[in-house]
């Protein structure tokens, strides 16, 4: 049928120009239909990527602040957005103060948590001292209004004279402002007769056995078959680093009897070298996996010194690199 014929039929008569009732019925028919599939399409799409993602619990994250925040959120693979600034003197600055969705909502992953974070009141976060100069040290607490308060020294194998070690009240915690900060400081390299027990995490156990026959100590060995590190490594250590050690103490070294698996195992390779200038800088490297998070590293490090250690590929999902406390890498092990 021609293009003229179809309009005659359907558009004309010898009377009237007129659209036939049957026609219309029809080309009604065809659209409704088209319709309904392109919904039906369009549907069962949305739902198939939408319902492919695993189901998880919004963990509660008021009153942490933002790199604790998006720790937390970031483990079970969801994002955050900042929804806004409001000021909360019972809340520290830089806090969450309200979350959508809230704490136990059930989401699936990839879903956005809108955060509004505090601009303070009366309450503040002590900041991370460890490795930082005295000099450096106080200053950071004046700007946070905070007060230095006593500072009482230690011999220290590994930080250099001057630099902070430990600290009270600990990092990351809500204090009130003017509250008083104690600070240990490095007194240097310990004078001959004093023992004190080096770092022996993440070295082999020959290492310590000849440290402490050359000293007349005896040891304790603890195995630990479910570490990540290779069989005959030091994962834990008591008394920790720099701790005076007596004639008489009692160390404690647990150590990796993880065996290898048959034919070899394969093994990811973690590198981080420290930025140059500055001071020592309090490095944390933890592993993630379905077990849970496993601390791999945890000590002071050198401005431009590097970190070296394997981690099994089967024994974790990813690693994350903390300095002086900031979340500053992560690294997915695939």
């Amino acid at each position: 049928m021609g293009l003229k014929e179809f309009y005659q039929r359907h558009f004309s008569s010898s009377d009237e120009k007129i659209i036939s009732p049957g026609f219309v019925a029809r080309v009604g028919g065809v659209g409704f239909a088209l319709f309904f599939l392109t919904y039906f399409l369009f549907s069962w799409t949305m739902e198939t990527v939408i319902h492919d993602r695993k189901e998880v619990i919004v963990p509660d994250i008021s009153g942490k602040s933002s790199v604790n925040a998006l720790q937390a959120l970031s483990v079970i693979n969801l994002a955050m957005k900042i929804g806004g600034y409001e000021f909360n003197e019972a809340v520290p600055i830089g806090t969450v103060l309200r979350q959508v969705p809230g704490a136990g909502a059930t989401v699936r992953e990839g879903k956005i948590v809108r955060v509004v974070f505090s601009q303070g009141g009366e309450s503040v976060f002590t900041p991370n001292l460890i490795g930082l100069p005295l000099r450096n040290a106080e200053l950071l607490l004046r700007q946070r209004q905070l007060v230095l308060g006593e500072v009482s020294e230690a011999y220290s194998l590994k930080a250099e004279k001057g630099t902070v070690l430990s600290q009270d009240p600990k990092p990351e915690l809500s204090v009130s402002k003017n509250t008083m900060v104690q600070v240990t400081v490095s007194n240097g390299l310990p004078p001959a007769g004093i023992i004190m027990m080096p770092d022996f995490r993440q070295k082999k156990s020959d290492e310590a056995q000849q440290w402490a026959s050359e000293n007349g100590l005896s040891l304790n060995l603890i195995e630990d078959s479910s570490s990540l590190f290779p069989g005959g490594t030091i994962i834990d250590q008591d008394p920790q680093s720099d701790a005076v050690v007596a004639a008489d103490a009692k160390i404690t070294l647990t150590i990796s009897s993880r065996k290898a698996a048959a034919g070899g195992e394969r093994e990811f390779r973690v590198h981080y070298e420290l930025p140059q200038g500055g001071a020592q800088r309090h490095i944390r490297v933890v592993a993630i996996g379905r077990a849970g998070d496993r601390e791999i590293f945890n000590g002071l490090r050198d401005p431009g010194s590097k970190i070296d250690f394997s981690v099994p590929y089967a024994g974790a999902e990813k690693v994350r690199i903390f300095m002086n406390g900031i979340l500053v890498e992560e690294r997915p092990i695939k």
